[in-house]
């Protein structure tokens, strides 16, 4: 029998420890395909900070650094300078890019930086027990929000791809959802792309990908799945967000 589908050469083999249903995984998996896709594993380099996505030096194959939280961006632009040939991608998760990192990510695009950005957001801080993140929806209970998160009391959600979408040295913005086989294609595609204009020098590009959290949501896998697919996405709206590459 032909077999059609295998591990992607540039994870390893060993299984993943993520809780069952985190999106991580798959996150994971969609980043190695379009490496390998690409042909370009000898050359990239990936960095990751604190958090859950700290682990990505487990399973990816390739070059990994782990940066200080929130400052992949910063770390991401100093190896691009330096080593100019090879492909620089950051790993980051909401809690990690959005709140201590904010200050990286927005100079970083401002600058047009030619690096790939990946951001996980699950809504909530996954690695340290479920605290209110800068991504948390209005009304999510966490564990520092157990009646909810309120508007008056802790503001609104970021939502960082439209803020990065407004820069001119952003040349990519997309959004995509882990909630159906068909949306993990469409965000595989974003992904894809992303890497793409970096190979091209077109500049800055960012994937954020909406992705379930069971274990800190209180929910069970199908459920957070759901959550993702009927609450996310009302209000981070999945799609190509800025496709601005002719510039």
């Amino acid at each position: 029998m032909k077999q059609i589908f295998s591990r992607p050469k540039s994870l390893k083999e060993v299984p993943f420890r993520y809780c069952p249903g985190c999106g991580h995984s798959i996150a994971h998996r969609l980043i190695a395909e379009c490496i390998d896709r690409l042909g370009i594993r000898e050359k990239v380099v990936g960095i990751a900070p604190v958090g859950c996505a700290v682990f990505a030096y487990d399973y990816f194959d390739f070059d990994m650094v782990e940066a200080a939280h929130g400052r992949p961006p910063a770390v991401a632009t100093g190896l691009k300078r330096v080593m100019p040939d090879r492909i620089i991608f950051s790993y980051q998760g909401d809690g990690d890019l959005a709140s201590i990192g904010m200050a990286e990510i927005i100079h970083a695009g401002a600058r047009g930086e030619n690096i790939t950005v990946i951001f996980v957001n699950n809504a909530t801080y996954g690695m340290t027990g479920g605290q209110m993140a800068p991504t948390t929806l209005i009304g999510q209970k966490t564990t520092t929000t157990p009646l909810g998160r309120d508007k008056l009391r802790h503001g609104y959600p970021i939502r960082v791809s439209e803020i990065l979408a407004t820069l001119d040295g952003v040349r990519f913005v997309a959004r995509g959802v882990l909630d159906s086989v068909g949306n993990i294609k469409k965000t595989r595609n974003y992904i894809l792309r992303a890497f793409q204009n970096q190979i091209e020098n077109r500049g800055f590009s960012f994937v954020e990908i909406l992705s379930p959290c069971p274990t800190d949501w209180g929910m069970t896998p199908s459920d957070a799945k759901r959550w993702v697919k009927d609450v996310m996405t009302g209000y981070y709206k999945p799609g190509i967000l800025k496709d601005d590459l002719d510039k």
